[in-house]
């Protein structure tokens, strides 16, 4: 079951594209919208990152952090942003963990992969708890951008 509206966020750790750790915690006093997606160079996943790309100012202009979390490396991961030219730290949930924590993880995908990353999207107040949550099990769907921009605000 994924974490729900209201519930405090799971803290974490976790190795970024540029090889360097990352917490939630690091993050305190923001706003973190979190986009959880399966796999890195896929179409609906580039799709979603890149539509957080696109708007990047308007987040950063409300004091909210994008990141995004896939069960990929961190090696491929910084390939995936430096392609795509994201302004926003993507993070190796290589173990799993925070996907499974947030109620965010297939446990069968396409291809016969195991344990990939649902499409999923979070928002974290400045208190750490979750003001909005939705994880798709049609990994073909996008998340709701106009709801997330609207809690936000």
């Amino acid at each position: 079951m994924s974490i729900q509206v209201g519930q405090k966020a799971p803290d974490f750790i976790l190795v970024s594209s540029a090889l360097k750790s990352v917490s939630l915690a690091d993050f305190k006093g923001r706003k973190v919208v979190i986009h959880f997606f399966p796999l890195a160079f896929t179409g609906v996943c580039t799709t979603q990152l890149c539509t957080m790309r696109d708007s990047f100012g308007y987040y950063d202009g409300l004091n909210a952090t994008i990141l995004g979390i896939s069960v990929d490396s961190p090696f491929t991961l910084a390939k995936f942003k430096e392609e795509n030219n994201y302004q926003f730290d993507l993070l190796s949930d290589f173990n799993k963990e925070v996907s499974s924590a947030f109620g965010a993880l297939y446990e069968n995908f396409v291809l016969g992969l195991k344990g990939v990353s649902k499409r999923a999207a979070f928002v974290i107040d400045e208190n750490q708890e979750i003001i909005y949550a939705e994880v798709l099990e049609d990994a073909g769907n996008l998340p709701d951008f106009t709801a997330i921009a609207e809690i936000v605000k």
